[in-house]
């Protein structure tokens, strides 16, 4: 779990007032296994009401999450037996997300399957806000933490893009596609036709769905891609990492829309 003195809550009251009063600016929550305290059943209750991931651990790991952000320069922490994880990056709705992104300068937003490393999703995001993409859709739990190693890697593009959380992506996903977006996979999908991006645009307004390296997308997020996206490699080599594959797919999709404007402009 990453840690800095500025994205540590600690403590029941202090959590328990900020659950209260604004849920949205906490990103996880971590309790002691075993407590019974009325304080910490409402913790976890008011966590799942406002779809909260939450984390039973036992006391020392708690007190290694505190001390690590002493260590970083924060004050004494006396976590009571709860920790809250805050998000640094504010967020919108889907609705917004889904109305906003079809007027971007590249109506395409990016949905993220359990990806879960930071520096990644900095680094996609810088690329996509320079290309003018309409904005990020992550799952709310089993992603990538939006804290100080995004923020950095991200170059600030992560305090300006549009970014959405959803419960469930695969029904967010359907939901984009009844507002009228494409939804294409990358890889080699299970369905649909696999298009090769040197050659096919993509149509707009759309979606591209990336999963991590390792495991892909799951099989209820790849059931709602339409069509499938697979960069040609010309050497014979394992894979890129997602903030890799996806700036060349943005790249790709700007290019020949620049190029069908230009054209259509003749």
């Amino acid at each position: 779990m990453e840690t800095t003195d500025s994205f540590i809550l600690p403590g029941l009251k202090p959590v328990l007032e900020l659950l209260r009063e604004n849920p949205g600016r906490i990103d996880q929550v971590v309790c002691r296994k075993g407590g019974r305290s009325p304080e910490l059943l409402e913790i976890q209750e008011l966590c799942r009401r406002n779809h909260i991931h939450y984390q039973l651990v036992e006391t020392p790991a708690l007190d290694r999450l505190c001390r690590s952000d002493r260590d970083r320069g924060g004050a004494q922490a006396h976590h009571q037996g709860v920790v809250a994880r805050l998000a640094s990056i504010s967020t919108i709705s889907l609705d917004e997300l889904l109305t906003s992104a079809g007027s971007a300068p590249l109506p395409i937003i990016v949905a993220l399957d359990q990806v879960k490393d930071p520096g990644n999703v900095g680094t996609l995001a810088r690329t996509m806000y320079a290309l003018g993409a309409g904005g990020l859709l992550m799952p709310e739990h089993n992603s990538a933490f939006l804290g100080p190693a995004a923020l950095r890697s991200s170059a600030g593009a992560l305090g300006r893009l549009p970014i959405a959380r959803a419960t469930n992506l695969a029904r967010a996903l359907d939901e984009a596609e009844e507002r009228g977006f494409t939804i294409y996979g990358t890889g080699s999908g299970p369905s649909g036709p696999v298009l090769n991006p040197y050659v096919e645009g993509l149509r707009f307004p759309s979606v591209l769905v990336l999963g991590s390296e390792e495991k892909g997308l799951r099989p209820g997020v790849a059931k709602r891609c339409s069509h499938w996206l697979n960069i040609p490699f010309r050497r014979d080599f394992d894979s890129l990492n997602v903030a890799q594959a996806g700036g060349i797919l943005l790249a790709l999709a700007a290019a020949h829309d620049t190029l069908h404007k230009s054209l259509s402009d003749d």
